[in-house]
């Protein structure tokens, strides 16, 4: 059963009856959309969110902001899917009853701006001095903008991590610094008989797309060249064919049916040496409840490939504003509070890692990281790319055209009449794509 979490100020207690009904959508939506309206002063400023530790952060904060602006605040957090549907809902009906957005830069970004659902932020984060909008990290700043405009604001970032058995490549070097020596430690270390694997990751079709980009960027390869598809390349091609090679020969059975959470728990039960996902998780593997590993478990950056190392980093969660808004001013002065150089470093400060460069140079900020996690952290920002998908409107079809060599590779098949078949879906969709972008 889907639930819904709300954060409510003591001024807003009388409030939540009408909050959790505005979170599922319901009631009269005409009566909400009704234009030329301007908001009531006993309005509260309405925001949508993820149930994510950043926004449970936030909200225990929100008395403090609302103090700030004078006006009660209604936070309404919500599963992926629920966040998904209701601004399907609320938002092609134009409603005005959300004014902050808790949305995916990479996945929905591009859609939301096509509708015209998102406030365009342009003036306002370069408008304002104090506010800094150069100190983002430059990958995550470039994923906020769509057709030249400012949309979102980052507040959540993610790269890949290396997680490795310290125990077990102590005598190897330590951990692999390219993709070469992950294969061959991996291979190396792998005892099917034992049930143990050099090697645990995402191989679901749609799901591992984003994981494996870090390593199309690292052969040199991308999803898209001069605005076709570059998944024929044969940089794209090695980069297939390596990530086959590394699950098929060195990953647990079943690795095509595996996402983030099948996976994890098998490198967290001491049942792999490696394992490459989200820096976000490392937690995971830290605690006794869940980890056979966390006296063993070490942290490093995401290994070289022929390119070198270009790990993605992406805004995995920014804000916006609804454009239908009737209080736009104060949803703005709501994300320059909650993103602010001084919010940006208490939060990074209790371990969720955000995107501003002063947080990340701040050895305060950074000693709730393991150090060799904060070290690996700051060093594929450094060099990471601002997405880990394809910047198109129907981000899911493209993934699912965009795995499918993958779980050919993982399934031992070969690889390359695969992928020129799916190079060849991916150049029609992109002319449709671009089509509808157009129109």
């Amino acid at each position: 059963m889907s639930t819904s979490s709300q954060f409510l100020s003591r001024r807003s207690f009388g409030k939540l009856a009408a909050g959790v009904a505005a979170a599922a959508g319901i009631g009269s939506l005409s009566a909400c959309s009704a234009r030329g309206r301007t908001a009531s002063p006993d309005a509260p400023l309405r925001i949508m969110a993820i149930n994510h530790v950043w926004s449970q952060a936030i909200g225990r904060r929100i008395e403090e902001f609302e103090d700030r602006i004078g006006r009660r605040v209604s936070m309404s957090l919500l599963t992926a899917d629920q966040l998904a549907s209701s601004y399907n809902v609320k938002l092609n009906a134009s409603a005005t009853d959300v004014d902050v957005m808790m949305v995916r830069a990479l996945q929905e970004q591009l859609l939301f701006a096509h509708n015209g659902w998102l406030a365009d932020l342009t003036d306002r984060v370069e408008g304002d001095k104090a506010y800094n909008w150069a100190d983002f990290q430059k990958a995550p700043r470039g994923a906020s903008v769509t057709e030249g405009k400012v949309l979102s604001v980052p507040v959540v970032t993610e790269r890949p991590a290396l997680y490795y058995r310290k125990d077990l490549v102590e005598d190897l070097g330590g951990p692999p610094g390219t993709l070469d020596e992950l294969l061959a430690t991996a291979l190396e270390l792998t005892n099917r008989g034992k049930g143990f694997y050099g090697y645990v990751g995402r191989g679901q079709r749609s799901g591992a797309v984003s994981q494996w980009s870090s390593y199309l960027y690292s052969f040199g390869g991308d999803f898209t060249v001069d605005g076709k598809s570059g998944i024929g390349t044969p940089e794209a091609l090695a980069a297939y064919e390596y990530y086959g090679k590394l699950l098929k020969q060195a990953g647990p059975p079943g690795a095509t049916n595996m996402s983030l959470e099948q996976s994890l728990p098998v490198f967290a039960q001491g049942k792999a040496a490696f394992f490459i996902d989200a820096d976000a998780v490392y937690s995971n593997f830290l605690d006794p409840k869940i980890s056979t590993v966390g006296k063993t478990v070490g942290f490093a950056p995401f290994p070289a490939g022929p390119a070198g190392a270009r790990p993605h980093n992406i805004p995995s969660w920014s804000l916006g504003i609804n454009k239908f808004s009737l209080l736009r001013d104060d949803a703005w002065e709501f994300i320059r509070w909650a993103s602010s150089l001084e919010m940006a470093a208490e939060i990074q400060e209790s371990g969720i890692p955000g995107a501003r460069e002063s947080a990340w140079s701040n050895p305060r900020t950074l000693a709730s990281f393991p150090p060799e996690l904060a070290e690996s952290m700051r060093l594929n920002a450094e060099r990471g790319v601002g997405y880990d998908r394809p910047r198109v409107l129907q981000v899911g079809r493209a993934r699912d055209i965009i795995g499918r060599p993958l779980v050919a590779g993982i399934l031992g098949n070969a690889v390359a009449p695969v992928a020129r078949d799916a190079d060849a879906e991916f150049g029609d969709f992109l002319v449709r794509d671009n089509r509808h972008r157009e129109s």
